[in-house]
């Protein structure tokens, strides 16, 4: 109807910054990067992003629980799409395929990321965000760890939150590797299947 204001979904606006940030994290990171930059990076004014973010710091916060919830929507999906209720290995080695650089989309997540963990060093608030997610993931394999025994798919000698630490460490070097081209994505995949072949050998 001629004359009736566009209603402006506010969510997906505050999405469409986000992503703005992750494309000036890729290209240069987040410390030379203004609330102007992100505006004009997303086509609006700094006046419009300010009335979805009041600072920097609550957009940053923002931009990687946003990228969080894009990466745990698709390993729901990667696990949905197997033939077969998936197995403790199976939902480990579908998560941690995720987490790693092997696409453009996992590669942008990462770089994202590390840009904001760089930052983060520097900043006990952000600090602390940067952070409350490695308990729960931490939490998370280990209990596929503890189903593998319950199922004798893994020795009963493995601590389990030992074995998920070593995990995400390995997941994390992998991912730095991968970044800076010193393996390539089957080289990776593979270390990963042969780590995962060894933890869930009884």
């Amino acid at each position: 109807m001629v004359g009736v204001p566009k209603r402006v979904d506010h969510e997906e606006r505050r999405r469409a910054i986000a992503e703005a940030l992750w494309r000036i994290a890729c290209a240069r990171g987040l410390d030379g990067a203004s609330l102007r930059d992100v505006a004009a990076e997303a086509g609006i004014s700094l006046g419009q992003l300010q009335h979805y973010f009041s600072s920097k710091d609550e957009m940053l916060v923002f931009a990687l629980k946003y990228l969080g919830e894009l990466a745990e929507k698709r390993i729901r999906t990667r696990l949905m799409g197997l033939a077969v209720p998936p197995s403790p290995r199976d939902v480990l080695r579908e998560t941690v395929l995720e987490m790693l650089p092997l696409d453009e989309e996992s590669r942008t997540g990462n770089l994202v990321q590390i840009a904001y963990f760089v930052r983060a060093l520097h900043d006990e608030r952000l600090r602390g965000h940067a952070r409350e997610g490695v308990p729960a993931l931490r939490a998370f394999f280990a209990d596929q760890v503890r189903s593998g025994i319950a199922r004798g798919e893994v020795d009963s000698s493995r601590a389990a939150d030992a074995e998920a630490m070593l995990l995400i460490a390995l997941t994390d070097g992998l991912t730095t590797y991968l970044l800076l081209e010193v393996c390539t994505p089957d080289e990776a995949k593979g270390l990963l299947e042969g780590h995962l072949e060894r933890l869930f050998t009884p």
